[in-house]
């Protein structure tokens, strides 16, 4: 009898380890990997770095902004020398924001110029995990993760219309805005 109970314990742990471990490469596995190779850069930053203090926000706006905790940037350079690189770590990104548990909420841009997308881990009224991708054909590609607390997608996303009243230049993301220059 004892041995049974050792053999089941063993067999439920077993299945307990394979099912928990290694579920595929994530955005954060991937960050940790690139974020000091050559023709990456890394940003970790709080949001109070974006700086958007004299955009008048609107109630919805504000408790967006408020749930928000940090940004993490990971930007890629396309330039003459590292196409094939570029196309590599392209299908990457890609490949791991493919995986299910990243849920789309919108994409756009076109295949000249290049395409974008939205999506977010969590459900809908309480997102765990923002995510942002972006890729230019002629300029590189750009993952930000945006982390917080109590984060709503629908509320999130309205704060798409302060980005375009954000002033850039001094935002304090000049190192992100030149890497792509």
């Amino acid at each position: 009898m004892k041995q049974s109970i050792n053999n089941i314990m063993l067999m439920l742990l077993l299945v307990v380890a394979f099912t928990s471990c290694n579920q595929g490469p994530t955005l954060q596995t991937y960050f940790v990997d690139n974020e000091l190779k050559t023709g990456f850069l890394s940003v970790d930053a709080p949001v109070s770095l974006l700086n958007i203090d004299n955009i008048e926000l609107t109630k919805e706006q504000k408790e967006a902004y408020q749930s928000i905790n940090k940004l993490n940037v990971l930007a890629y350079r396309l330039d003459a020398n590292n196409t094939e690189e570029y196309d590599v770590e392209l299908a990457k990104v890609k490949a791991i924001l493919k995986n299910p548990k990243y849920e789309e909420l919108m994409r756009g841009g076109n295949s000249t110029d290049g395409r974008f997308m939205v999506k977010f881990i969590g459900e809908v009224d309480n997102v765990d995990e923002l995510i942002l991708f972006g890729n230019a054909n002629d300029k590189g590609f750009v993952v930000a993760r945006v982390l917080g607390n109590d984060m709503n997608a629908g509320k999130l996303m309205s704060l798409q219309s302060v980005l375009k009243e954000m002033d850039f230049e001094n935002a304090n993301l000049g190192g992100i805005t030149d890497f792509f220059k």
